[in-house]
């Protein structure tokens, strides 16, 4: 018979319990309660400025929590501190609407750069890093081309490359799709939802795309009302 009395509860990777986001002392969001495990896939949805990009950052500890308690990637944002933040963000991968790619530099210099940035001293682990992740997005080929040399899709896909880039535990996404064209949007939600699967990273994608939501279905959180709601919860 199988023993499962030492079984350790696999803690949560992002856990907030009555957290009130607040930018200065103007408070975005209030009583927020979220729990994302490992591996889950869940959609961020909401009006423009429901507060959407600000529990993203919030989750990044860009924007400060106020009050309650908020643990990420194992860490306690209610008492971080500023040395403390790298830390935090080395262990959480991030994917812009607008891709964010230094246009001076080619695909593996724009990975390599965050390597550096983050602490890989050693030249030949941060190639082969580097080449894990572009394999895994697609475009290994294309890791000496300039952004601008790429097309929408591509740039989305280095964008994706980089948030692997560190073995991330979390990976959030501010619109990921929003510039993008129908079919690209659908190559690019498929590529999240394989990465995450591949990679046991937890993910949280802001979205408008419902079509999306329709194709790729998973949990969904709403920001309305200056607060999160976890919509099966609220059709319960």
């Amino acid at each position: 018979m199988e023993n499962n009395e030492n079984t350790t509860p696999v803690e949560p990777i992002v856990s907030l319990e009555n957290v009130t986001v607040s930018h200065g002392d103007v408070p975005l969001l209030e009583n927020v309660n979220l729990q994302l495990a490992t591996g889950e896939f869940v959609y961020l949805i909401g009006k423009s400025g429901a507060g959407k990009t600000s529990l993203l950052r919030c989750l990044y500890a860009d924007h400060p929590v106020a009050a309650g308690s908020a643990v990420v990637c194992g860490m306690d944002l209610s008492r971080i501190r500023r040395r403390q933040i790298p830390q935090l963000r080395r262990r959480i991968g991030i994917v812009f609407q607008n891709f964010r790619l230094l246009d001076d530099r080619n695909v593996y210099a724009n990975l390599d750069f965050v390597l550096r940035a983050t602490g890989w001293k050693h030249a030949d682990e941060r190639r082969a890093q580097i080449e894990k992740a572009l394999s895994a997005v697609g475009i290994a080929h294309k890791a000496d081309a300039l952004p601008q040399r790429l097309s929408e899709g591509e740039q989305q896909r280095v964008g994706i490359a980089r948030a692997l880039i560190n073995n991330p535990q979390l990976i959030l996404a501010d619109e990921p799709t929003g510039n993008l064209d129908p079919v690209t949007s659908a190559e690019i939600m498929q590529l999240l939802v394989d990465v995450g699967r591949q990679t046991g990273a937890a993910m949280l994608i802001s979205t408008h795309d419902f079509m999306m939501i329709d194709r790729f279905p998973a949990r969904v959180l709403l920001c309305e009302d200056g607060t999160v709601v976890d919509t099966e919860e609220r059709h319960q």
